[in-house]
């Protein structure tokens, strides 16, 4: 049998069948494990799977075969420094919910989300959330902000999930796809999950007063029917992203603003930091590039940055 993995516990995958919507307990065949992939999750939601249903426990099942995965969202492992973790696979695209205060997400979380799905041409749209607790001054600075990552390819949408701001424009972006909801720790996914799926009633939590970062509300991803034929993928919250297999020489190939300008520096394997005739710090100080993109890019060329 055929199916899709919708949930994720680490050890056991509930896996829906496309046609009927019925849903099977299954665990992974030991080898699947061994086969020395640097990922700690062999399987992730979203994930084409062939199972065997097992008569004797009672609709309970074996994966024995994955299905090459279109795309996926990858992160380093928070547990485990050499391997990677497969965020979600075969997405149609994904929202990254974004927030001004409480928490604040930073331009170097955004620039490396994107750049991980740009690696895999996986599209994405910006939300930024929580819009009724900006002051004018506020509004105005993430009114710049969306207009500078609209400018280089990446669209975005105030949303409020108290005021409802934004709401029925989220809903349109899921219609038909599998869309993957990705973001920091209490940026309010799932409190936009339950406006947008109200039945679902996903448990939320407050933002912790310590330390100003996210309660995790979400402990195991997964892939929630908004309606037939229209899916998203809750996660729980990235609190560091950081790059995987990404080479130093082709960051800029990620960043759809400086891969147009790759051919117009006087070297060829130029990496805009401190060569003569660079095209892209040409196209900085004349501000066609904006600075913070291009600080993220030096930050995740020397690794150094801040991943939060």
């Amino acid at each position: 049998m055929t199916g899709i993995v919708v949930k994720s516990t680490g050890s056991w995958y509930l896996v829906r069948e496309p046609g009927t919507g019925q849903l099977h307990r299954c665990r992974l065949r030991g080898k699947f494990k061994n086969k020395g992939l640097k990922v700690s999750n062999p399987l992730a939601v979203g994930d084409q799977v062939e199972f065997t249903v097992e008569e004797q426990t009672e609709g309970a099942g074996v994966i024995h075969h994955i299905e090459p995965r279109r795309n996926y969202i990858i992160r380093r492992s928070v547990h485990k420094a050499e391997h990677a973790h497969i965020v979600a696979a075969n997405l149609d695209q994904a929202l990254l919910v974004v927030t001004l205060v409480s928490p604040a997400t930073s331009f170097g979380f955004i620039d490396r989300f994107l750049v991980t799905a740009e690696a895999y041409s996986i599209p994405v749209t910006l939300i930024f959330n929580k819009t009724d607790l900006y002051d004018a001054d506020l509004s105005d600075y993430q009114d710049q902000i969306l207009k500078m990552y609209q400018r280089t390819g990446y669209p975005g949408l105030r949303c409020s999930a108290h005021s409802g701001e934004g709401i029925a424009e989220v809903d349109a972006l899921l219609d038909g796809k599998v869309s993957l909801l990705s973001g920091h720790s209490g940026v309010g996914k799932s409190t936009l999950i339950n406006v947008l799926v109200p039945d679902l009633d996903i448990k939320t939590a407050e933002i912790s007063e310590f330390s100003d970062k996210g309660v995790h509300t979400t402990t195991f991803a997964e892939m929630l029917e908004v309606r037939p034929g229209t899916y998203l993928i809750d996660t729980p919250g990235i609190k560091e992203l950081g790059l995987v297999d990404i080479p130093p020489d082709q960051l800029a190939h990620f960043f759809p603003e400086m891969r147009a300008l790759l051919n117009q520096c006087r070297y060829h394997n130029c990496q805009h930091v401190h060569e003569p005739d660079c095209a892209v710090r040409e196209a900085v100080e004349k501000g066609k590039i904006a600075l913070p993109r291009y600080d993220s890019y030096v930050s995740m060329l020397t690794n150094d940055d801040n991943r939060h």
